[in-house]
């Protein structure tokens, strides 16, 4: 077992041994967003030079918001880091459903970095019919460097993007429970009704509209 599974930091394993099979530019992909009641999904696909040293850099679930922020700015500023951000809309996720929309969100990640890359480590289960070969891992942002990377922008820009929205529609909380489903946000869903970023599909939100309304 990689020491990395047994609780250490992620490591470049699995990059290298993509680029020693032959593979270019190696990107890693990860999501944030799948289980909240409101806002988009958002992924990011990141890819990290050979030999990147970056303290902390770790899942960012096991990172504090302050350490988060410091990561992401330490790679937005980095410019041997290239980065690529995707979001489905909540009406998206309604239309397609959450896997699909999620799937929608990393390609498009991936179409956003600024040079083309030739093989992705994805964070999960395989993604049917993905644009490009790919290797999924299974707590991949615990394992693998240009995930746990990927998995801060992620997680970092849907943060931001949810703190935007509170300003759009106060009440919710949006700035603190990033639309989760928290007992704070199931109250303000029942006093307030939905709003326009609010996942229809969900069931806490489907419950509350009156039959006919949600097609």
């Amino acid at each position: 077992m990689r020491a990395a599974e047994q609780g250490a930091w992620p490591d470049d394993a699995e990059e290298r041994a993509a680029r020693a099979a032959g593979y270019a530019c190696v990107c890693g992909i990860d999501e944030a967003g799948r289980g909240p009641l409101a806002g988009p999904v958002v992924a990011a696909a990141v890819v990290l030079p050979p030999g990147l040293a970056l303290p902390g850099l770790n899942d960012s679930k096991k990172l504090t918001a302050r350490r988060r922020e410091a990561l992401y700015t330490q790679l937005r500023e980095d410019a041997r880091v290239l980065i690529g951000v995707g979001m489905a809309e909540a009406a998206e996720i309604d239309r397609l459903n959450i896997l699909r929309a999620t799937h929608a969100a990393m390609a498009r990640a991936v179409a956003a970095l600024p040079t083309a890359v030739d093989f992705c480590l994805i964070d999960g289960l395989p993604v049917p019919q993905f644009p490009l070969p790919q290797r999924a891992l299974v707590k991949g942002d615990a394992r693998c460097l240009s995930i746990a990377a990927a998995s801060i922008v992620a997680k970092v820009t849907r943060d931001r993007l949810m703190q935007d929205l509170a300003q759009q529609y106060p009440g919710y909380g949006f700035e603190k429970h990033a639309g989760y489903g928290t007992a704070a946000h199931l109250a303000a869903l029942r006093r307030l009704g939905p709003c326009p970023e609010h996942r229809r599909s969900f069931a806490p939100v489907a419950q509350l509209l009156l039959p006919g309304l949600f097609d």
